[in-house]
């Protein structure tokens, strides 16, 4: 009885002083393949201190660009780029000034089996394996690095005809781990797991200095103008907390 006397009274003192309880919303964010794992953990924390529920959808940057023009319902935009959120703030479909750098991304050259990749790299130049996989060029960064990469080592016309490529980046891991290729270039962060181990195999990670810089940034989109809780989530992703999360993945952060 007490306990409802308190919600009584707690609801006309919201009403009479208008201060209203914040509202638990469903955001929903779109979220660059590379970023997948650390974004599980991400979810997880800020949902255990918030109301809020976060809704991810995983895919390559170019493929959600198409559909953010095309009205898809995603409030946030986690990207693998920094091109594609200035686009979208141009076009009128992010809003503008929200944008950050919330990783920057390494990218590593992987075979899930021993003794394949040295530290060096030279296997590229050395061959001996039938295909070579990478994300689409066309729309997942990661991929226009690995292209970078090897023509940087003028290694690209020899092994072009023996590169797959994966729609993203989640399905060059997939083309790698199964065995279907015996190497491939993905992102650090998919062979590093929390605690700084990496997934059994081989792998040369890429020098910086052989591809562009991948800033991957966060904007707010059109559709979470008025959402409260994709700005907090934004917030939170600058948060030592999250940080610490990105970093463990194998990531940098923008100085």
């Amino acid at each position: 009885m007490l306990r409802k006397h308190l919600l009584v009274l707690s609801a006309l003192l919201a009403t009479h002083f208008g201060v209203l309880p914040a509202r638990a919303e469903a955001i929903h964010v779109a979220v660059a393949a590379n970023f997948a794992e650390p974004m599980k953990r991400i979810k997880a924390q800020f949902e255990k201190g918030s109301q809020h529920t976060v809704l991810t959808s995983v895919g390559a940057t170019g493929t959600f660009y198409a559909q953010i023009k095309s009205g898809a319902p995603f409030q946030v935009l986690l990207s693998a780029d920094d091109e594609t959120p200035v686009r979208l703030e141009k076009e009128g479909h992010a809003v503008a000034g929200s944008r950050f750098t919330y990783a920057i991304g390494k990218l590593a050259l992987w075979s899930a089996r021993e003794g394949v990749v040295d530290a060096r790299g030279e296997v590229l130049r050395r061959g001996g394996f039938e295909h070579i996989a990478l994300a689409n060029p066309r729309l997942a960064p990661y991929g226009t690095a690995a292209v970078e990469t090897m023509k940087a080592l003028g290694v690209y016309d020899p092994l072009s005809r023996k590169i797959v490529q994966g729609e993203n980046i989640a399905q060059t891991f997939q083309f790698i781990s199964t065995g279907n290729t015996l190497l491939g270039f993905i992102a650090l962060s998919q062979i590093t797991s929390e605690d700084g181990k990496r997934k059994p195999g081989s792998v040369w990670i890429v020098p910086e200095t052989l591809y562009a810089p991948i800033r991957q940034d966060a904007v707010l989109l059109d559709k979470g103008r008025s959402s409260a809780a994709s700005r907090a989530l934004l917030t939170y992703l600058k948060s030592p907390e999250a940080q610490r999360i990105i970093l463990a993945y194998g990531y940098a952060l923008d100085k």
